[in-house]
């Protein structure tokens, strides 16, 4: 399924921020919704890839089986498709957490 959000962060499990969560980092679910094209530079250039990867099916499994997110590929192209800016924002929401408990790589 989906990431789902614990209730503290990150656990070891890898499990991330819940998909509709848009009002729990306002800048990020801002970015997403008014600059979109900025949301997916930001989220390319945190995963060291080229600005048009940013919002890929592959770049969303790469980051899950980093993590060890559970989830498959078919549910990666279904929040894409399904809500794209959801999607990245979710991604990037992550990223930031992990940032700021050092174990973003």
């Amino acid at each position: 399924g989906y990431w789902r959000q614990s209730s503290s962060c990150l656990t070891p499990r890898g499990t991330a921020p819940a998909l509709f969560e848009p009002t729990s980092h306002c800048p990020t679910g801002l970015c997403g919704m008014f600059c979109f094209p900025c949301l997916v530079c930001q989220v390319s250039g945190d995963m060291d890839e080229c600005c048009l990867c940013g919002n890929s099916v592959a770049m969303r499994t790469l980051y899950r089986t980093r993590y060890n997110i559970p989830g498959s590929i078919m549910d990666d192209f279904c929040v894409i498709w399904c809500c794209t800016p959801c999607s990245l924002c979710q991604l990037k929401r992550d990223i930031n957490r992990r940032k700021q408990m050092g174990i973003f790589w």
